[in-house]
């Protein structure tokens, strides 16, 4: 794939273009950024960021993307993004995120452990690429 071709992270985890009046919202934090300009500008503040695609599904005019991210700490986060799709661009984007964490023991007996593989939907800290990349 051929990051170099976007501006932005979004454009590389979407593998597509931004509309220039994208909008994109993190329901976690309760942000909204306009544009695809201030989409960019938010990402360069986040220096040692790399990122994994898992997969995406492409419904109709909707995009759905499972990805991993490191901030830099070292600390993965598992992502899904939704964006919504006008003439071949990214027109809205939904961002949902989290850390992993360890299961509670009170469900050990109940669940069990997705197993680990290299070919998993989730990019190990090892499948990250990062800008420099």
């Amino acid at each position: 794939m051929n990051y170099s071709k976007y501006n932005t992270r979004l454009e590389r985890i979407l593998d597509m273009p931004l509309a220039d009046d994208a909008i994109r919202q993190w329901p976690q934090s309760g942000e909204l950024v306009r544009s695809s300009q201030r989409i960019n500008e938010v990402e360069s503040h986040f220096q040692g960021f790399k990122l994994g695609i898992g997969r995406r599904m492409l419904l109709d005019d909707k995009l759905v993307v499972e990805w991993t991210s490191d901030y830099g700490d070292g600390k993965l986060h598992r992502n899904v993004t939704i964006a919504e799709i006008e003439d071949g661009k990214a027109k809205k984007v939904t961002d949902y995120w989290g850390e992993p964490f360890s299961i509670p023991s009170w469900r050990t007996e109940l669940t069990e452990r997705i197993p680990e593989s290299s070919n998993t939907i989730w990019p190990s800290k090892e499948q990250l690429i990062g800008d420099d990349n």
